[in-house]
């Protein structure tokens, strides 16, 4: 494996903690030699695309400089009119937006992966992304229909070698439509079957994953850190609950009496512990919010520090509860939550 060096992407958690500064915790992508927030927007696809403008104009306006959302979220010609709106108001410039888009399932064959990513950038009216993910591991059927069915209702799989659709983003890398690839969803045998490809050129910058206190991920995050992949985390706050996709009888994390213990002890939300807790073990965070007033209390999660105590008491809450399983792409031999991580 040729690993990549100073002018090619690697992502590395930048250990300063900026307390008590305006300045935000942060990660080196090398290749661009810019600064990124550990620390970012997370766009679903459940938010009406007006919330979607509006959402992103305020994060930028808050201090959210990457912003996160995919073809699958179907807001992506909203949120890049709401980038370019305050590029053009001059509260940013585009350097200073981070922006990461996905690869759907049914576009993992190599033809349609290029074809896919020039979709998105036409819809966002960007010249490139800043990170591109293949976004689920599971391929399903090529075509209009994100998640296409047969007359049956059930979904239709295809077989596609993720080892060729890697090797499709790569050459969008080369090509400048992509400045940094990586993954999301994948577990320890898929990140090393890329790995261990002949002829990889570039390895994955990321992991994209759930990843709380209720499921803190600590021997994936382990494996990553061990390959210099950045473990990022999505539902840090333990899912929004959308139906149907949670199991509504799940426990909710931000209920839990460790956290709401500590949130009382250093005068925070229960919430901040959640995100400063990933903050300190090295793990970039999503954060999901459509609410002025919320976004700017999440950024007081660079105003305080856990203890090694706190720490430990967190990590004792891991209960291998995952909220987003995901259950109707389970079958193929690519679902991967199967597997122990």
């Amino acid at each position: 494996m040729q690993r990549e060096d100073a002018k090619t992407a690697t992502l590395a958690a930048n250990s300063e903690d900026r307390r008590g500064s305006s300045s935000m915790s942060c990660m080196r992508i090398q290749d661009r030699g810019t600064l990124v927030r550990k620390y970012y927007l997370w766009l679903l696809p459940q938010v009406p695309k007006n919330k979607a403008l509006e959402a992103t104009k305020l994060a930028i306006e808050a201090g959210f400089h990457h912003i996160d959302s995919a073809h699958l979220y179907n807001n992506e010609e909203y949120v890049g009119l709401a980038i370019r709106s305050k590029i053009a108001d001059g509260t940013v410039k585009r350097e200073d937006i981070f922006y990461t888009s996905k690869l759907w399932c049914n576009s993992h064959r190599p033809e349609f992966v290029r074809p896919a990513l020039e979709r998105s950038l036409k819809n966002l009216q960007l010249h490139y992304v800043d990170l591109y993910l293949i976004h689920f591991p599971v391929s399903l059927k090529p075509g209009e229909e994100l998640i296409p069915k047969d007359e049956n209702g059930k979904l239709l799989f295809d077989t596609v070698d993720l080892c060729a659709t890697w090797e499709a983003m790569e050459k969008c890398k080369d090509a400048g439509l992509a400045k940094s690839i990586g993954v999301s969803n994948f577990n320890r045998r898929q990140l090393e079957m890329i790995l261990n490809k002949p002829g990889l050129k570039y390895k994955p910058v990321c992991n994209q994953v759930e990843c709380h206190p209720y499921l803190n991920q600590r021997k994936l995050l382990d494996f990553c850190k061990s390959k210099d992949i950045v473990l990022v985390a999505y539902s840090a706050l333990g899912s929004h609950r959308e139906k149907p996709w949670v199991d509504q009888n799940s426990p909710v994390l931000l209920e839990d009496p460790v956290l709401c213990a500590l949130a009382k002890k250093h005068k925070r939300t229960p919430a901040l512990i959640a995100l400063r807790y990933q903050l300190q073990r090295g793990v970039v965070v999503l954060a999901k919010s459509y609410n002025e007033q919320r976004m700017r209390e999440n950024m007081k999660v660079f105003e305080f520090q856990l203890t090694s105590e706190d720490m430990k008491a967190i990590d004792g809450l891991d209960r291998n509860i995952r909220y987003l399983t995901l259950d109707i792409f389970a079958g193929p031999p690519n679902y991967p939550f199967s597997d122990e991580y």
